[in-house]
This record gives structure tokens, C-alpha cells and sequence, in this order.
């Protein structure tokens, strides 16, 4: 098989797939596999994880190589990319223990739990010459794809405002200790708010200006940040607000023709959350069904609950409502695409394809490495991403704006 320097080195694309290795087989394996697995670009060769049996599961279904550790993973000469996948507390170290063993890396959100830790993948990519590219965010769907694209176009001409606003029930899922620890990056601010940051960034330029924010920890049973309200200024002087609730009540997809990103219908958050109130709710029993390698019954969510209403074709999970203001209209999220709201009245730009966790990191990053494409997500981009939403707790905790400074805008 050919390597992936070989492959560069030609210039062109190749039939030859790049042999993929995963570390950390959890509930994140399970959302982007399915994807990987259609992928063109990517063969899933190899695993790591300390749990047997979901390496025993891997080795049934993939066919493939484990190892108990990510450091004898990465030591795997016949793999040519790490997805690592681990908990966010180890992305640092396993994206630089890939990189140090020459693997191109792709890294779950967020990236790192500080800007240094980021700046550290960032040099240990570059000093070994690897690409590193950070995905699992909804900024990569298409329909906020679509957004990016005619807000560049200028058809409505200057950008004026974002406004993000998102109601979920994050918090009432299972959750084991270290997600809810914020030294170890717990809390919504890093784990769901990099898809909302990412997504404001990209429709705004990327270059934020300055973050002032409050953030809330309301559930007992949750001792970490469940909500979050946030005013960014790019750098232009375009606003943008980004509003979040994770604790389960309203659901912004009520909103939204039933489409969202829940895991509960409306009587199941009722049951869990007077279980978790009681101290009943079996947390770790729960997350441990929905980790790679158990029952298929007790999977990761859908994204389900509600179903879109009908004559809609819903075919992406949101998260939540964004709207971006121009001087001459509004677009947002439909059910099949883009709405724009122009002089003329409102039309639909559809779009195709859904979110494809995997599938797209996978050609974004095959296309890197054979065709010499830039890759958009990567390290400087997710560093700035979290570099926001470090500010928002930031800002929260000593009530002042925080002005930032490893802003950036996005590779071209």
C-alpha cells in the first residue's frame, strides 16, 4: 500500500484510502464511525482503548489492530491517521504523542482546555510536518456551509449581525464525573459551545474582537455550567449573541419544525430529570450503554425526539436557530436548505447531504494530504474557537470583557 507521503508527493487524488487509527473508543467514536465507515477516503484499521471489551467489539467489526494504550497506537507504522477521540482532558498529550510518531491527526472538539495546550499541538504538528484538523462541529454542516457561502457572496451586502440561541437538554443526559468537571473540560462551554462558536466565527470572518459573557450552573445534580449567554464583537465591529440552555425544559426545536439535536422525548425528560433529583438516575450504567461495543438497543442519541412536521424533508440536525443579518436581508436554517429573507421576498436555497461526522473530516483531510488543499479547521482555527469560549467563563467570573488575541480567519 502506499504511503501518505507518496500519495502527497503525486499531486493527485488516489484511489488508495488513508488507514485510519482511533483513540478512545466512547460515545464520540460511535457518532463519527457510521460516518468514516462511507467514507471513500479512510480505512478504520486500528484502536485504543483501556476498556476490552469495546476492543474486542472493534476487532469483530473492523477487522482490526488494538492496543490498550494510545501511545502503542500511534507506534503502529501502518497507520497514517490518529482520530483521537479520547476525553478532552488527554487531547493535548495524544494529538502531540501522534504527531511526535509522525500521524496526521484529526481531533474531537474542543481541542485542548487552554490556549497553551493548543499552542503546543499546534508546534508539535508543525515541527513533525503532519496535519492536524479539528472537527465534530456543526460549523462543517452543509446548511451553515451554505450560509458561509452567501454571506461571502455579498448579494445582501455587509454583514450587520449573528444571533445564535440554542435550548437543549445537555445536561440530563448521562453524565460521568469528568464531564462535569470543568478542570477537566466539563461543562457546556467546552463541550457543546465550540459548535456555536465555530459556526458564529465562520459566518463572521473568524477574528473576534472581544467576549462578554454570563454563565450559569443551576442544576444541584449538575455541578457545572448548564447555560450560557455571550455578546461577541469581531473585529469590524459586527455584532453577535449567542444564547444557551442545556438544562432540558424548552427545546429550541419546537421552534424549528421538530428539528434538533435532543436525545429525550418530552415524558422521558420529565422521568430522568425526578430521577436524577431523587439520586436514582444510573449515570454510569447509562453511558456506558451508549460507548462503542454495547447493545445497539441502547445506542448514542439520533439527534430524534420530535419529527418534522409535515412536508418538510429535514435531513440535518441543528443546533438550534442562527440568523445572520445583512444590510439588505437575513438567512437562516430551513428545513431543506437556507432560507433568505431579501427585498424580494423569501426563497430556499436547498442543500444535500447531511451532517456526516466523519465523512467530511475524512475528505477534508484526504484532500490535504493528496490534492495540497488547505484544511479550514484546522489547529489555528480550533484554538481561536476555544480561546472564545475560555473567555466566556472568563468573562462570567470577573464580569468584564475580555479581549482576545489568537483570533484568526479561516484558511483559504
Amino acid at each position: 500500500m502506499a504511503t501518505v507521503t507518496d500519495r502527497t508527493s503525486a499531486g493527485a487524488a488516489s484511489a488508495t484510502p488513508l488507514r485510519l487509527g482511533i483513540a478512545g473508543l466512547g460515545v464520540a467514536s460511535t457518532l463519527f464511525l457510521p460516518g468514516v465507515e462511507q467514507s471513500p477516503h479512510a480505512r478504520i484499521v486500528a484502536a485504543a482503548d483501556k476498556r476490552r471489551g469495546a476492543l474486542d467489539a472493534f476487532e469483530r467489526k473492523y477487522r482490526g489492530r488494538t492496543y490498550d494504550s494510545v501511545e502503542a497506537l500511534c507506534a503502529d507504522p501502518d497507520i497514517d491517521v490518529i482520530w483521537v477521540a479520547t476525553p478532552n482532558q488527554y487531547h493535548c498529550p495524544h494529538t502531540v504523542v501522534a504527531a511526535d510518531h509522525g500521524k496526521h491527526v484529526i481531533c474531537t472538539k474542543p481541542m485542548a482546555l487552554t490556549v497553551a495546550e493548543c499552542e503546543a499541538m499546534c508546534a508539535a504538528a508543525e515541527r513533525n510536518r503532519v496535519k492536524l484538523l479539528c472537527g465534530q462541529t456543526y460549523s462543517m454542516s452543509p446548511d451553515v456551509q451554505a450560509m458561509w457561502t452567501l454571506a461571502r457572496s455579498g448579494k445582501l451586502g455587509r454583514l450587520i449581525a449573528i444571533n445564535s440561541w440554542f435550548f437543549t437538554d445537555w445536561l440530563i443526559k448521562p453524565r460521568v464525573p469528568e464531564e462535569l468537571d470543568e478542570a477537566s473540560g466539563g461543562g457546556v462551554v467546552y463541550r457543546h459551545a465550540p459548535h456555536l462558536i465555530d459556526t458564529v466565527r465562520l459566518l463572521g470572518g473568524g477574528r473576534v474582537r472581544s467576549v462578554r459573557a454570563s454563565v450559569g450552573r443551576w442544576l444541584p445534580q449538575r455541578p457545572c455550567p448548564g447555560n450560557f449567554s455571550a455578546y461577541l464583537e469581531f473585529e469590524d465591529g459586527t455584532p453577535a449573541t449567542i444564547v444557551y440552555n442545556g438544562y432540558g425544559y424548552f427545546d429550541t426545536s419546537e421552534l424549528t419544525w421538530g428539528i434538533g439535536n435532543r436525545m429525550y422525548s418530552d415524558d422521558e425528560r420529565v422521568r430522568v430529570r425526578q430521577a436524577l433529583r431523587r439520586g436514582e438516575f444510573d449515570n454510569e450504567g447509562a453511558k456506558e450503554s451508549m460507548r462503542f461495543g454495547t447493545a445497539p438497543a441502547a445506542a448514542a442519541p439520533s439527534g430524534g425526539g420530535d419529527k418534522p412536521a409535515v412536508g418538510t424533508r429535514a435531513h440535518i440536525h441543528w443546533f438550534g436557530i442562527t440568523v445572520a443579518s445583512f444590510e439588505r436581508g437575513d438567512i437562516r436554517q430551513s428545513p431543506n436548505g437556507v432560507y433568505v429573507y431579501g427585498d424580494e421576498g423569501r426563497r430556499e436555497v436547498p442543500v444535500h447531504g447531511g451532517r456526516g461526522t466523519g465523512l467530511l473530516e475524512m475528505k477534508e483531510m484526504y484532500e490535504a494530504l493528496t490534492e495540497g488543499k488547505p484544511i479550514r479547521h484546522d489547529g489555528r482555527w480550533a484554538m481561536a474557537t476555544l480561546e472564545v469560549g475560555n473567555a466566556i467563563t472568563q468573562s462570567a467570573r470577573e464580569r468584564r470583557e475580555i479581549m482576545l488575541t489568537h483570533q484568526c480567519a479561516l484558511a483559504e
